[in-house]
């Protein structure tokens, strides 16, 4: 067996191989109950040490997709009919039962190992961090995210397209400066109630569209005279709805027949237990006019106020012109630090932490309810 390794990626060489195998696990690749390459024959084949082989397996064991078994060997013990549906959300364990990756990622992240990250980078980026960022951020952060949406979320951007800024809610206030506030916006009925908010405060008018059980009604999208969509399609919160794939084929259609934009809320996609969420609205049209959003307030820490959009190639010349001298809201410390964690392989394995904690706290309730 090969795995292809990019020597001159900045993320070792252990977490791509740990990265190749757990996406060829979850892929169906190597089934449950199968054993994997030997230690020796899969080095040989990469072109790497035992020693690093080694520590790709022991992340897949710590992470629960395999198990090691004395003189045999490593054997996979994922399987998908002991995870959620992909369309499936993290809060819906029963009236009573309630489990949040808010409740749980602070134990996932121990202090000292936050610390530890945050020291290396003093040491390694040293007088870097008092420099003034770039008006969009810093380009170490903005290609470590582009790297990771390519992993994890099937998006192929360049650095170029993301724009760094302070939070979710910072963001939303570019996107209708760029677009104009003379533009009505469309927004989920119900939807969090800071985004009209904001809206509303840079001026615009919002109009509110109601939901079904699949995302924004047909008809309430095609009567709509909004030409801006600001839209969650998953897990849109309040309402816990994902949006199906037919509806957001929908939504693309209706931007395309009217020349408008959409405004992708991608909240929360990180907590699908399966580690595959439904396909982004950018990723289906990445070069539409599609805004694609999303922070590290919650895979992270509540504290990091960092958030970044991507922006279609059809509008950065709208962006340049019409916002483009605002500075980065965002200190190069936390920039650095960022980029550092997704570099490292640890963004991706604590996310797969969380994942596996409310699994096993799920089977204990349903335990418990028998």
């Amino acid at each position: 067996m090969q795995i292809a390794i990019d020597s001159t990626s900045k993320t070792p060489v252990y977490v791509q191989i740990y990265s190749a195998l757990r996406s060829k696990i979850i892929g169906g690749a190597f089934p449950h109950g199968s054993k994997l390459p030997s230690k020796r024959k899969l080095a040989s084949d990469c072109g790497v040490s035992v020693a690093t082989i080694e520590h790709a397996y022991a992340l897949l064991c710590d992470e629960d997709y395999c198990e090691t078994r004395q003189r045999s060997g490593c054997y996979v013990i994922y399987s998908p009919e002991y995870s959620f549906p992909s369309g499936d959300v993290l809060h819906t364990f029963g009236e009573n039962d309630t489990v949040s990756a808010d409740t749980l990622h602070f134990d996932d992240i121990p202090f000292s190992v936050f610390s530890n990250r945050m020291r290396k980078v003093l040491l390694d980026c040293g007088e870097k961090i008092l420099q003034k960022s770039p008006n969009n951020g810093s380009h170490e952060l903005r290609e470590a995210i582009c790297r990771y949406l390519s992993r994890s979320r099937n998006i192929e951007a360049a650095p170029e397209q993301i724009i760094i800024g302070s939070g979710a809610e910072y963001l939303y206030g570019l996107c209708i400066q760029m677009l104009g506030r003379e533009n009505i916006i469309a927004l989920e009925n119900p939807s969090y109630e800071k985004i009209k908010a904001v809206y509303n405060a840079n001026g615009a008018v919002c109009e509110m569209l109601d939901m079904d059980g699949e995302g924004i009604k047909t008809e309430a999208l095609k009567n709509s005279k909004a030409s801006v969509l600001h839209v969650t399609p998953f897990h849109s919160y309040p309402s816990d709805i994902t949006a199906s794939a037919a509806r957001r084929v929908e939504y693309i259609n209706w931007a395309k027949e009217r020349n408008a934009v959409i405004i992708e809320d991608d909240y929360d996609s990180e907590f699908i237990l399966t580690g595959v969420a439904p396909e982004t609205l950018f990723s289906l049209c990445p070069n539409g006019n599609v805004i694609y959003i999303n922070t590290f307030s919650k895979t992270v820490a509540p504290s990091i106020r960092v958030g970044y959009m991507i922006l279609p190639p059809s509008l950065l010349p709208v962006y340049s012109e019409k916002i483009g001298f605002y500075s980065c809201t965002v200190p190069m410390l936390e920039q650095y630090f960022l980029a550092s964690w997704i570099n490292s392989g640890d963004f991706e394995r604590n996310i797969n932490r969380i994942r596996h904690k409310i699994k096993k706290i799920d089977c204990n309730i349903k335990k418990n309810t028998v």
